[in-house]
């Protein structure tokens, strides 16, 4: 039987920090990254992909601002926003995956599915906005637009003296679809879905789905439907090739393999950022907790070459 593996593209294979974010440089990034898993592809693995959308999402929500200044054209809520970003990166994740399937002479079809995740409407991150989406502020301007919209913002990780706007990131509870996603997945269909984390959704006390102000952590979506799927791998693919110990200081040090003792032990004393790794080193551990063989987070470009990425594991194999 062919494995099924669950893959998380980070934002890095889509848009990347230095670029304009045009769709000329973002099909050449996903033409990229895709094509580092064309080897998975040829081996017989059956693929479901996600992928992150906080740039995209961020962009959206500033064009909306500007059409409501400009030309009085209503504003659309967030949930919108993340549902059009899906749209929009699924496509085109889709069109460059049938150009390269074409161009290696693989056949497998390709559906892209636009997910709504159910979240509690009592989750105590609906109030404690943490989630990081679009562009990089001064501080100076983030003020302004705390003033003026009552955005809400955290200095960046990446860009000493930067910040970004940051919204509610509730846990992802279930995956809608999620039966026939993988039903698919397991034909042979390339899914591509939970795009952005999904649309956060609860349920309202009638049983009815009503959105969320918010954005979900796709790699913790992805996650949750690999586990609640029996997916066998779960690979997080980011713009690093390791997950490091006292990453960018003199004692850096690579972490190829970790079991579950030690990932507890290092997201325990902090040694992971809460705006950068931590989420993924959770998604990762929480996977292979529940049934799944294992976790890889490694750079997109580093995929097929096994000397890279760092492995988890719920014991040391």
């Amino acid at each position: 039987m062919n494995k099924l593996a669950v893959i998380a593209l980070g934002g890095n294979a889509i848009l990347r920090s230095d670029q304009k974010g045009t769709i000329q440089e973002q099909d050449i990034n996903v033409m990229d990254s895709l094509e580092n898993i064309v080897f998975m592809i040829k081996g017989g693995y059956n693929i479901i992909l996600s992928h992150g959308n906080g740039p995209q999402v961020g962009n959206i929500v500033m064009r909306n601002d500007a059409g409501e200044q400009v030309y009085n054209i209503a504003q659309m809520p967030l949930d919108i926003c993340v549902a059009d970003s899906q749209g929009g990166i699924g496509y085109m994740i889709e069109r460059n995956l049938r150009n390269l399937l074409k161009k290696h002479g693989l056949k497998r079809d390709v559906v892209t599915l636009v997910s709504q995740v159910l979240v509690d409407k009592n989750d105590p991150a609906i109030n404690n906005p943490s989630k990081r989406i679009g562009k990089l502020y001064s501080k100076e301007k983030a003020m302004e637009l705390t003033k003026s919209k009552g955005w809400l913002f955290k200095d960046s990780p990446k860009k000493k003296g930067s910040v970004r706007r940051v919204v509610a990131s509730p846990r992802p509870i279930e995956i809608f679809n999620r039966d026939s996603i993988a039903r698919l997945a397991k034909e042979g269909v390339i899914v591509i879905t939970v795009g952005g984390g999904g649309v956060p959704v609860y349920k309202d006390e009638s049983g009815m789905l009503q959105p969320v102000e918010g954005v979900i952590d796709k790699d913790m979506a992805s996650s949750v439907l690999a586990q609640k799927i029996g997916a066998d791998e779960f690979y997080i693919l980011t713009d690093v090739p390791f997950v490091y110990m006292n990453y960018g200081k003199e004692n850096q040090e690579i972490l190829e393999f970790l079991d579950e003792t030690d990932t507890l032990k290092y997201l325990e004393s902090g040694q992971f950022s809460e705006g950068s790794m931590q989420p993924k080193i959770k998604a990762a551990l929480e996977f292979v907790q529940n049934g799944g063989e294992k976790s890889i987070i490694t750079e997109s470009r580093k995929l097929e070459d096994k000397s890279f990425g760092t492995k988890i594991t719920l014991k040391y194999e």
